[in-house]
């Protein structure tokens, strides 16, 4: 049986719980006022990726997490400048079009440096008295 750390497991519970809220947040839009749809999602689609970092390599320094959130982030927006069908066709599915997203906006980069610094920031206050 393989044993998971106690850190590790926080994580991957923060990890799954910003995924429900994620989705959630996708599904209850209507509730939201505009400006706040605009840029939630994406923040807790890179926070996600952030508490995802963080539960593959718990022993990373919090400043190698978030950059690695970062660049992971950033990268998977820029290749939604490439349009190529073979990628189009996994946009197209319901995962495919979770992941990758659909079309670069600048707009995302910012509410991916906000929902990854929001990480960084609780991991450093819970992880450092």
């Amino acid at each position: 049986m393989v044993k998971i750390s106690k850190k590790r497991m926080g994580y991957g519970i923060s990890t799954v719980l910003i995924m429900i809220s994620g989705l959630l947040a996708r599904k209850l839009a209507f509730l939201l006022p505009e400006v706040i749809n605009d840029y939630l999602g994406d923040a807790l689609w890179a926070l996600m990726v952030f508490w995802g970092c963080c539960f593959l390599f718990p022993n990373l320094s919090n400043l190698k997490l978030i950059m690695m959130a970062l660049v992971f982030c950033y990268l998977i927006e820029v290749s939604q400048l490439y349009q190529g069908e073979w990628l189009n066709q996994i946009r197209r599915t319901t995962l495919g079009g979770l992941i990758l997203g659909y079309g670069f906006l600048w707009r995302d980069l910012l509410s991916y440096t906000v929902g990854v610094l929001l990480g960084g920031f609780i991991n450093k206050r819970n992880t450092h008295p």
